[in-house]
């Protein structure tokens, strides 16, 4: 099969660029498909996306940008280039911001599956997250409750049009609940999220040199908030903390520009934290490998969260927001962590404070989501995917 991917890919900045890169790597190897054609966003100017041809078990990439974030053109631009590529399918990996941080662009985006149903194409919608679930006013979406009603009542619409694709795919039991009971959407399934690095060796638990680093990872300035991390950090010195470095690894959200400028020079005076701007895929490793401590300063949640998966990849102890997604992902794939109260400064340094106090019990944290994070190869879900692409009536 020739499949076509429409999503974020690096080196674009774009949401779940780090998942599709995953996605494709899996993709390619299995035998069935010949070929995988990204549809990907366009990159600033002066980048390039590497096509990468065939070799022996996996198939060829080649990557045709052809819509851009917040561009209202990108449905017209998507379909065109999938008529022209004719692929055997078509598979999304989005979410309801993968086209735009303005409301227009990204609803008009959401409309594409359907636009490609409509002109003959088996569809499949990877869906990271679901309009119900999410705190509108604190991703950045509505100022006021009257703008969130409207965005709601939108959103349903949107939803309902999304799942006229053959099939609307979810990482966490509730969304498939939710959407079935809501829109008694009978094409709704629950595919796991997987593992990123399905030959991992167990890593080290042992730190480098030097200052313990309290990492965040992610894109920041809706819901994911440095600031009391920072200051959590700056009260655990105060207690008498051994030497302690923060590490804010990412750039701004879409919604959100020129946040992390604004937040480094507020906090210019402090000589212990780093700033390190978007990370390349290739540097994810050592940016997890050399942290003590990951920590998730979110007051809300979107969706399963991939850093939280990365973070069990490279045994990595966590904290975390006791809100949301988080603790239903915790509770049902294996994964633990220390828990604070979002907005609470105290109870995020104490959350820290707990795991740095013993290296034998961050290590064992970091061990236990190790092995949370082997459960289900990446591999194994893209098996999952084409299983059911398969059972879908070709037109």
């Amino acid at each position: 099969m020739r499949i076509a991917l429409v999503t974020t890919y690096p080196p674009g900045k774009g949401s779940l660029n780090e998942y599709a890169y995953h996605f494709v790597r899996a993709l390619r190897a299995k035998p069935e498909v010949s070929e995988v054609v990204l549809l990907a966003d366009e990159l600033p100017a002066g980048e390039v996306y590497s096509d990468e041809p065939a070799t022996d078990g996996v198939a060829a990439l080649r990557i045709v940008p052809c819509w851009r974030f917040d561009g209202i053109g990108n449905p017209l631009g998507i379909v065109q280039t999938v008529r022209r590529e004719k692929p055997d399918a078509v598979f999304f990996n989005i979410q309801f911001a993968t086209f735009g941080g303005s409301k227009i662009p990204a609803t008009l985006g959401l409309l594409t599956p359907l636009l490609l149903k409509l002109s003959g194409y088996r569809t499949v919608v990877l869906l990271h997250n679901i309009m119900e679930t999410v705190d509108l006013q604190s991703a950045g979406y509505a100022g006021n409750r009257l703008v969130e009603w409207l965005m709601r009542a939108i959103g349903a619409v949107v939803t309902w049009l999304v799942l006229q694709a053959d099939l609307v795919a979810l990482t966490i039991p509730k969304y498939v609940e939710i959407l079935r009971a809501k829109y008694r959407a009978e094409n709704v399934l629950l595919a796991p999220h997987g593992s990123f690095d399905d030959e991992m060796e167990e890593p080290s638990f042992d730190l480098p040199d030097g200052p313990k680093q309290i990492m965040a990872f992610g894109k920041f300035g809706t819901y994911k908030k440095v600031e009391e991390m920072i200051e959590a950090v700056q009260l655990l010195i105060q207690r008498g903390s051994e030497p302690l470095e923060v590490v804010v690894a990412g750039t701004d959200s879409p919604n959100a520009a020129g946040y992390l400028a604004g937040v480094e020079e507020h906090y210019a005076h402090l000589d212990n934290l780093r700033f390190t701007g978007y990370v390349a895929e290739e540097d994810v490793p050592r940016i997890f490998q050399e942290a003590a401590v990951a920590v998730f300063p979110y007051t809300s949640t979107t969706g399963s969260s991939g850093v939280l998966h990365q973070a069990g990849d490279y045994g990595k102890a966590v904290v975390l927001p006791k809100i949301g997604d988080f603790a239903e992902v915790i509770s049902e794939e294996g994964y633990t962590g220390e828990f604070f109260t979002p907005g609470d400064v105290e109870s995020l340094a104490d959350a820290i404070e707990r795991i740095l106090a013993n290296s034998d019990y961050r290590k064992e944290m970091g061990m236990r989501n190790f092995h949370a994070s082997r459960g289900l190869p990446i591999a194994d879900v893209v098996d999952w995917y084409l299983i059911h692409l398969e059972g879908l009536p070709s037109r």
